[in-house]
């Protein structure tokens, strides 16, 4: 063991690698590439954390306008979901609701069963679920039975979730990192390159720093969480919350961490004493694997495409990161300051391997993971997933260049016989790598590349309704949705001073002149007296001119158009 060899080690003549005034600068601007890296992620959050499951569609879809009253509304996610107690909600057209509040989920699926949904009107679909990556997903759908009502339904409650709720989502998970930082390079340096005539007072209480933000954040996290997912205030968190919480993914994975840290608390006395064996190295080495997976099982590789590989490579990425990034923190605080060059001549050398090692893991883990999480060059290119993965990647570039540096020290031994050039290179590169880190809280909490890619298109044609005022009626024209293919035509008639119109006979047709598209006749079908609807099939987009023609007697017709603008 390198911490044991050293023990004998006596050199003749000890150059001193640091006056005590410099230990505090060292210590500061390590800090400071902390703070920044944390300032970072508090500017990170100013808009509304992404959620990471979309609505793909529903039946009855969005604006759709349908005849006979469905007994149920179907919303299809991209991923599976969680519902979220008491945030699924159908309300009618006289604003009370029509569910039956018993709204199920199925994989990606939630079924909303509907009672009494047979009224004339607008009805709102309100809903808030959990992605199987533990973000929420809020949003609405509309649809309307006969025809839409002239005020569409409000919610019957309106809960944004809190601007504070999201920011101290997205500190607490930086400080976890952060607390990783200072717990798992620390301790293997600690038992492997330290050496033994040096007090380990320092070094231990880094240690039992980092292991106390783990625990802190954690904790923080499963309350967090509750607010997080259900829209309300921080201190309006209820034992049912907390309950439903810790009975999804990400409580379990954070309950499991608090476990493991427990149990790992008893076996990093002797570690950090300097008073262990193989078994607690092989037990403490276990514990702390089951420990970094919790972090991926809450979050985005939970609902990779490949979980299962997504989840094994994060682990990597994050262990690689937190290495890195604690040993350089630790040389620069500890090892630099204290260790004589005869000392720091064997234990640099072991460093710069260890820490290529890390560079390449981490590169390669990340690689990989950003494979899964882009999949494409335009979802690279065009999502803040994307953009945010390249400029991590010009931080971690710029690391490497520094670290190339540092290693050249050590090579040539300038750094154990001047530590002050190679602290510096030490401080940059932990500096950079704090930026590097704070990137990765900002990636946790934005879409993916692939789920963001899949709503990149050209936007959803838009539903066309006027009023068209004849001599002898008003017509209530309505086109949904618009757009290239089918469209639901409704026509309604009314009298000039606005009361319903009974109609003898309807007709319609839609030419596109621009294009050269004659007249195409639309079928309608009386439903009532003064409604007609029918569908209309448009080929092409354009400005589309619709013809209709009312006979209202054996002898009054008139007919009258209208351009529509289709998509």
């Amino acid at each position: 063991m390198i911490a044991g060899s050293m023990a004998g080690m006596t050199p003749t003549s000890r150059t001193p690698t640091c006056p005590g005034r410099r230990a505090p600068r060292a210590v500061a601007g390590v800090l400071t590439g902390v703070v920044l890296g944390l300032l970072a992620v508090l500017g990170g959050p100013a808009a509304p954390a992404a959620a990471h499951a979309t609505l793909l569609r529903s039946d009855p879809a969005h604006n759709d306008v349908v005849l006979d009253p469905p007994f149920q509304v179907e919303l299809r996610f991209s991923e599976p979901v969680t519902l979220v107690p008491g945030k699924i909600q159908v309300i009618g057209p006289d604003g009370t609701r029509v569910d039956t509040d018993e709204a199920r989920a199925v994989g990606g699926t939630v079924i909303i069963p509907l009672g009494d949904a047979s009224a004339r009107g607008s009805y709102l679909v309100s809903y808030r679920v959990i992605s199987a990556d533990s973000h929420p997903v809020a949003g609405g759908i509309t649809y309307a039975v006969g025809a839409p009502s002239e005020t569409p339904p409000t919610p019957l409650q309106d809960e944004p979730l809190d601007a504070g709720i999201r920011t101290a989502v997205a500190v607490n998970k930086y400080a976890g990192y952060v607390g990783l930082v200072l717990l798992i390079a620390p301790v293997v340096m600690l038992a492997l390159l330290w050496p033994e005539r040096l007090s380990r007072r320092g070094p231990a209480r880094m240690v039992w720093l980092g292991a106390g933000l783990v625990a802190l954040t954690t904790v923080a996290g499963i309350w967090l969480q509750a607010p997080y997912t259900t829209g309300s205030g921080l201190l309006e968190v209820t034992g049912e919350d907390l309950r439903t919480v810790m009975g999804s993914t990400y409580g379990g994975a954070h309950l499991v961490r608090l476990g493991v840290l427990a149990s790992a608390a008893l076996l990093l006395r002797p570690v950090l004493a300097g008073r262990f064996g193989r078994v607690d190295v092989a037990l403490l080495s276990t514990l702390g694997v089951v420990a970094l997976a919790t972090w991926p099982v809450a979050g985005h590789p939970a609902a990779s495409p490949v979980p299962a590989m997504s989840i094994g490579i994060d682990v990597v990425h994050l262990t690689a990161a937190a290495f890195w990034v604690g040993g350089l923190i630790f040389l620069a605080s500890f090892l630099l300051r204290r260790a004589d060059a005869r000392e720091l001549g064997v234990i640099l050398p072991i460093w710069s391997r260890w820490a290529a090692v890390a560079v390449s893991a981490l590169l390669l883990a990340g690689v990989t993971q950003a494979l899964i999480e882009i999949g494409t060059i335009p979802a690279l290119l065009e999502t803040s997933y994307g953009r945010l993965v390249l400029v991590k990647v010009g931080l971690v570039a710029a690391v490497i260049g520094v670290a190339a540096y540092s290693r050249r020290l050590v090579r040539t031994r300038v750094g154990a016989e001047r530590p002050g050039p190679l602290r510096m290179a030490v401080l940059a590169e932990a500096g950079l790598l704090a930026a590097v880190l704070a990137f990765s809280s900002v990636l946790v909490q934005t879409t993916p590349a692939r789920t963001a890619a899949a709503d990149v298109g050209p936007p959803a044609p838009v539903d066309f309704v006027t009023t068209i005022d004849a001599s002898l009626y008003s017509l209530q024209v309505q086109i949904i949705p618009a757009g290239v293919g089918n469209n639901v035509v409704h026509l309604y008639a009314y009298t000039l001073d606005g009361a319903p119109l009974p109609v003898a006979e309807w007709s319609a047709s839609a030419a596109l002149p621009a294009a050269g598209v004659e007249p195409i006749d639309v079928p309608l079908l009386a439903i009532t007296d003064d409604h007609a609807s029918g569908q209309a099939a448009l080929p092409t987009p354009g400005e589309w001119e619709f013809r209709f023609t009312l006979r209202t007697t054996e002898i009054d017709q008139e007919t009258v158009s209208v351009s529509v603008p289709v998509s």
